[in-house]
């Protein structure tokens, strides 16, 4: 006979990191989908989710189709002082491209 408290505490949610994580993309289709995506892949990282952001857009990360929107966060990450932001968009824009 099993006893509840016997179960491994591998099958207990209590230790589930939280709730998962949502971004706010707009529709594939919108003209500012790319940009709002590298947002979001920048986002992920910052929180260690990564794989969660790629998910959620399609994309991976060092997408070239990305760079573009990605340099433009760079620029204004510098101008506003954000050294984390700085440093995530650097690590993206140094990342091999992502394969297809």
């Amino acid at each position: 006979m099993v006893r509840i408290h016997d179960m491994s505490r591998a099958f207990v949610k209590e230790d589930a990191g939280g709730p998962e994580r949502r971004y706010s993309l707009p529709p594939r289709t919108d003209p500012g989908y790319d940009a709002a995506a590298a947002q979001a892949l920048l986002e992920g990282a910052n929180v260690g989710d990564s794989y969660g952001a790629e998910l959620a857009t399609g994309y991976r990360w060092g997408e070239p189709k990305l760079r573009p929107h990605v340099e433009q966060i760079l620029a204004e990450a510098r101008a506003s002082g954000n050294e984390r932001l700085e440093q995530l968009a650097e690590r993206f824009l140094r990342a091999p491209a992502a394969a297809t």
